[in-house]
């Protein structure tokens, strides 16, 4: 990720006329917090984004990077990465010069969260979304929610190579409560329901890693 986290907190401390050692210990950490964030090579972990924008009034979002001029009541979220059952690859972004932004509502429960969005690609997933759709998540890790069922999730599956593919699955709770990813694709390579608590049979390591809040369709 680029620095513009930290051009964006600097004007954020200026409009409310906070010093990094001011905002640090207002936002329950020590003094020199902010200065060793910015003195630092790597982004800081959403907690500390959290506790920072509870300070200066803005976004944890807005502090990632995303979209400052959407027009009142929308949100710009990034779409950063494609999502298709089968395509395997290490690694899963895309490069910034293939990133684009879409608008969605400003959803005031997810306020404090970052959005992320990801480009439907193949027939994974046709019965619910067409090629092209995008879909806007939220990360489980950092809402911290516990699965729902009857929500669609985006689903992290990776082999031993490290290769991973990524799909999005509805959440289903049998009648004795056991979790299924179910898949909804009228293609016949993409039927196999996932027990969350068995796992595949090759091994693969299966992980709900997003939960969709949003789907932006292209006409």
């Amino acid at each position: 990720m680029s620095d513009i986290w930290k051009e964006r907190l600097k004007k954020a401390l200026e409009d409310k006329g906070l010093n990094m050692k001011t905002a640090s210990l207002a936002a329950g950490k020590g003094e020199t917090f902010i200065r060793d964030l910015f003195d630092r090579d790597r982004t800081p972990s959403i907690d500390n984004f959290l506790a920072i924008a509870r300070v200066v009034g803005r976004p944890a979002s807005y502090l990632l990077g995303e979209d400052s001029a959407a027009p009142s009541g929308l949100r710009g979220v990034e779409v950063g990465a494609p999502i298709q059952a089968g395509a395997w690859s290490e690694t899963w972004e895309w490069d910034y010069d293939e990133r684009y932004t879409v608008m969605v509502p400003d959803y005031p429960e997810y306020s404090s969260f970052r959005l992320y969005a990801a480009e439907a690609r193949g027939t994974s997933m046709n019965r619910r979304y067409q090629e092209g759709t995008v879909l806007v998540f939220v990360d489980v890790n950092e809402t911290g929610e516990s699965p729902l069922p009857g929500k669609r999730y985006i689903v992290e599956r990776k082999r031993a190579s490290g290769e991973a593919e990524h799909t999005v699955k509805l959440l289903h709770a049998d009648q004795d409560g056991k979790l299924w990813l179910m898949p909804e694709s009228d293609d016949p390579r993409f039927q196999a329901a996932i027990a969350i608590d068995d796992g595949t049979e090759d091994g693969d390591v299966v992980a709900i890693i997003g939960r969709v809040v949003a789907a932006v369709t292209k006409e």
